[in-house]
């Protein structure tokens, strides 16, 4: 060890200072919030968004705990709702340093039946809200990154090999990992950071919409080498990782954070 250096000190994470937007906090459960909670919690601001008037009573006490500068709606499919979102971020704060995008849909009777059957319509509003609104996100934060920063979304494993029920999204989140990796080259010039994080299964309201999911879940847990699942408050640890200094040198990459699950057979 270096002569004056204390053991365990000068490698926590730490985001005072930093500002960011977390999009897709819909309850305590999703993984948003366990993005949004670590982040907090190693000193950053945030900005909160929520999906609609419906979603907001759900939403609004979190971001209270959360100590939300801003807490507004965004629903990526309404026209001007994520530019508002923006505007409001720099009208507050002038430039931010992260983007958290944890936001996915398909059609429910569309993600049950196969690839095969997806309705054109179907296919591209899936793909326009779980994808392209990662994109018009970046676009609009490399604007207010002069000095750099990190963008973060979340992929699954399904994006890579074929999931049993996973059907629609799986091209979606292949697309998605892709769109990482160009924004990446595209952005790398400018200090700003891209990754997609790919959480194992886990009991949000969101996955549940994929059919036999408890079975997936018991599946990852008796395939993964570390024989558990990962939470939400695991990736979280892991995009404040990303969003900090410690970080600073990482870019283009799916993270996995699924116990080993996706190094198995």
């Amino acid at each position: 060890m270096e002569q004056g250096m204390e053991q365990g000190k000068g490698l926590a994470i730490d985001l005072n200072g930093k500002k960011g937007i977390v999009l897709g906090v819909a309850n305590d459960h999703s993984i948003a919030f366990g993005c949004a909670t670590a982040l907090r919690e190693a000193g950053a601001e945030l900005c909160i968004s929520y999906q609609n008037e419906k979603a907001r009573p759900h939403v609004a006490p979190l971001a209270q705990r959360l100590e939300a500068s801003i807490f507004q709606v965004c629903d990526v499919s309404h026209p001007d709702e994520l530019e508002r979102l923006f505007k409001s971020a720099q009208e507050r704060w002038g430039s931010i340093d992260f983007v958290v995008h944890s936001i996915a849909w398909s059609p429910l009777d569309e993600l049950h039946g196969r690839l095969l059957d997806s309705s054109a319509q179907g296919f591209a509003r899936a793909m326009d809200i779980s994808c392209h609104s990662f994109i018009r996100a970046a676009r609009l934060a490399e604007a207010l990154m002069p000095a750099g920063g990190t963008l973060l979304t979340m992929s699954y494993y399904g994006a890579e090999k074929v999931v049993d029920n996973y059907n629609m999204m799986g091209p979606i989140k292949a697309a998605l990992e892709s769109s990482v990796r160009y924004l990446a080259a595209e952005l790398g010039g400018k200090n700003i950071r891209v990754h997609a994080l790919s959480p194992g299964p886990m009991p949000t309201r969101a996955a549940f919409g994929i059919a036999e999911f408890d079975r997936l879940m018991d599946s990852a847990v008796a395939r993964a080498p570390l024989h558990r699942l990962g939470t939400p408050r695991d990736v979280g640890t892991m995009a404040a990782f990303l969003v900090s200094s410690l970080g600073a040198n990482l870019t283009g990459s799916t993270v996995y954070v699924d116990a080993g699950d996706n190094i198995m057979l």
